[in-house]
């Protein structure tokens, strides 16, 4: 996920990739704690693009609160 594919999104939709990104990491937690993981990296980007997803939110809410 690229910060320009987000943009393009309004912000119901990111607050539902957030969700699946929040579930994502649980997930891979769970994997990790279990000795199941395969790819350590997966972690890592889940991370990151939930943390891509609320910078565009909040840079959204201030858009807005300037209009």
């Amino acid at each position: 996920m690229n910060a320009s594919e987000l943009r393009d999104k309004n912000p119901d939709q990111l607050r539902e990739d957030l969700v699946a990104l929040k579930k994502e990491a649980f997930n891979l937690r769970f994997q990790q704690a279990t000795n199941q993981m395969e790819n350590t990296a997966q972690m890592r980007r889940v991370r990151r693009d939930a943390a891509r997803v609320k910078t565009i939110l909040s840079e959204k809410a201030a858009q807005a609160a300037v209009e």
